[in-house]
């Protein structure tokens, strides 16, 4: 096996990168495939919309072939809770068709990976690829470890990123939108990939290596506006909640004890995280609406807050609750993908066997 050591690079030139790809997929987007997805930890927030849902929608819209993986099995490496999976799954899948996913088109499929038990057998031989101390030495395992809290960490974080790779592999994506913080994890597929297709497939390889499509959004912070945004933090406005709800969260949100509202991300971090929310929302620069409400104070600021997501929302919530009305359309989405994904595996899982010498 070869064992160079991983270059996790730069975020410099991971973003250089990305935006060539970006270039690509708005003149060839047929000729790529992109997977993404996300832990059915609970429901999706204004953070997550912002900071990722809106990009993959624009993505699915450009026509790039798309794969969202709901990482059920993941969930496990870090929470002794389960009961909610299954319900978590569900309302995930709503929230991605209420923000403009559309499973119809015959070239996005959204589905749980634990239904997929072909992709998963590509974790067997993954994991003859990587050594522990690669694994050990994963910065963005480190820092879920740290945040998990945990004393005894099941084997199941360490192999997380193996199995991410098989997530991203089975369909042979080619593109994987990512946070920096996840750069790690992809670049661990990535060097998967090229040990794969050395040590099986010389001259021939099997695997693609996917390329990150780093979004340009600024890090959502929570209401506290001391954290990233998080439902388990207490600080976010979940993509589900009503107008009423939103307001009653929004006039808790901390602010500052400067009457003058201005944009001022470093000094003023709280403040100016309620002015990027705006200007999300309404598509102004965070330091014009400062300007705009001067002197008002935060209760004018948390005021134009209220206003302008309700109505950025409204009818993304109003398709989330027709949605929710239909609990056989779910399980129907979900069925199609899970099968659409199934085919592709057993196509891949059949090639990777037929290179390792295994095939009938």
């Amino acid at each position: 096996m070869t064992t160079e050591r991983i270059d996790y690079g730069s975020f410099e030139a991971a973003m250089a990168k990305s935006r060539i790809l970006e270039k690509e997929l708005e003149n060839n987007p047929e000729k790529h495939k992109m997977l993404t997805g996300d832990r059915p930890t609970g429901r999706l927030h204004v953070g997550h919309y912002f900071g990722s849902l809106q990009n993959r929608v624009r993505l699915h819209k450009l026509g790039v072939p798309t794969f969202i993986v709901i990482a059920d099995y993941q969930v496990l490496t870090d929470r002794d809770t389960f009961a909610g999976i299954a319900e978590n799954v569900h309302q995930l899948t709503i929230d991605y068709l209420a923000a403009g996913i559309d499973p119809t088109d015959g070239r996005t499929f959204i589905f749980p990976h634990s239904h997929v038990p072909e992709l998963n057998q590509l974790l067997l031989p993954f994991l003859t690829l990587v050594t522990n101390a690669e694994l050990d030495r994963n910065p963005t395992v480190k820092e879920e470890i740290l945040a998990s809290g945990q004393k005894n960490i099941n084997a199941g974080m360490y192999t997380y990123p193996v199995h991410q790779a098989a997530d991203i592999l089975f369909c042979k994506g080619t593109v994987v939108p990512v946070g920096k913080d996840q750069l790690p994890h992809l670049e661990l597929t990535r060097v998967i990939a090229r040990r794969f297709n050395h040590r099986f497939a010389e001259g021939n390889p099997v695997f693609p290596e996917p390329q990150p499509l780093l979004s340009e959004a600024p890090i959502i912070l929570g209401l506290d506006g001391d954290q990233k945004m998080s439902k388990s933090r207490n600080n976010a406005i979940m993509l589900s909640a009503d107008e009423d709800e939103t307001a009653r969260l929004i006039k808790r949100a901390k602010t500052d004890s400067d009457r003058v509202i201005t944009y001022d991300p470093d000094n003023r971090p709280e403040v100016s995280n309620l002015l990027m929310l705006i200007s999300l929302s309404t598509g102004r620069k965070p330091e014009e609406i400062a300007a705009e409400i001067g002197d008002g104070g935060g209760g004018q600021l948390k005021k134009m807050l209220t206003e302008s997501l309700n109505e950025y929302f409204r009818p993304l919530r109003a398709r989330r609750k027709e949605l929710e009305k239909d609990p056989g359309y779910i399980r129907q989405v979900l069925k199609q993908g899970i099968q659409a994904a199934r085919d592709e595996a057993i196509t891949t899982l059949n090639e990777v066997r037929e290179v390792m010498n295994m095939g009938l």
